[in-house]
């Protein structure tokens, strides 16, 4: 029997339980995977807790893929050099930390496009740690350019700086709103237009290249008004589900030592946020 969860604060929003159920379900394999709401205080405790217990592993979502790494025995050097843990992996009471985020994200992306990113100019939207994540796996991939574009100029530098390299530019949403016409692909990292807030968007896609891909990490609503907006301009749109289920996917991969069917996964998912 493989015992999961994914711990967080806020977690009732959390959809890890409905892939993860159906990742065991079609892989034959016995398990259980549960959403535990944890506060920071509670976090030290809780984390000595995993470790003596049969849980083979669990995820880390907000607030506490930082919080959570002094706490762990070992940790990936690409997780580390990211700065985020959002995968840990009980080997026998020791705990080692993982980053399926970017990754994930990446595998989802490279269903949409039609050309090596390689060849591509990028925008990412955002500087926290989902744009952090998939700004690591994206420059693995070498973009022709990687713009990023965040409303903290503060919290933009650093995360360029933290980059350090040379492909890489920084613009105010402004900028990258005026010059939207030259990105290939467009990636919002921020939480405009997440439910309860619909009606938010990163920024206006007025000048949109034709055949851009528009990529949204946000999944509830399945289809944010940036993506209606792009795409009504001809854009190929991707979702947020995409990412939800790559980097579930991969965290299940390091768990049961199988790689699941992930158009089940996201079927699942698609359909309880369709309740």
């Amino acid at each position: 029997m493989v015992k999961a969860l994914v711990i967080g604060d806020p977690i009732e929003h959390s959809l890890s339980p409905v892939m993860h159920n159906e990742a065991f379900q079609q892989s034959g394999i016995q398990g259980s995977y549960e959403k535990k709401r944890v506060t920071l205080s509670d976090l030290p405790s809780f984390l000595q807790y995993l470790k003596e217990s049969d849980y083979a592993g669990f995820n880390v979502t907000i607030p506490h893929k930082v919080a959570v790494i002094p706490f762990l025995d070992e940790i990936d050097p690409e997780a580390e050099k990211i700065g985020a843990v959002n995968t840990v992996v009980n080997k026998n009471g020791k705990l080692i930390g993982y980053n399926t985020d970017g990754t994930g994200f990446l595998l989802g992306l490279k269903e949409k496009i039609s050309r090596p990113i390689s060849q591509m100019n990028i925008l990412i939207i955002g500087a926290g740690g989902a744009a952090r994540s998939i700004a690591y796996a994206l420059l693995k991939e070498n973009p022709e350019k990687l713009s990023i574009a965040n409303r903290s100029a503060e919290r933009l530098d650093l995360l360029v700086k933290d980059l350090n390299n040379p492909c890489i530019e920084s613009l105010s949403l402004k900028k990258a709103e005026s010059e939207v016409s030259r990105f290939d692909v467009l990636i919002n990292t921020t939480n405009a237009g997440m439910y309860p807030n619909i009606d938010t968007e990163p920024i206006q896609l007025a000048q949109l290249k034709n055949n851009a891909v528009v990529s949204d990490i946000v999944y509830n609503p399945l289809q944010t008004k940036w993506l209606q907006t792009a795409e009504n301009k001809g854009a190929i749109i991707d979702n947020g589900v995409s990412m939800l289920v790559m980097q579930g996917a991969m965290a299940f991969e390091k768990w049961t030592g199988t790689f699941p069917d992930t158009h089940k996964m996201k079927k699942a998912v698609i359909e309880q946020l369709r309740r």
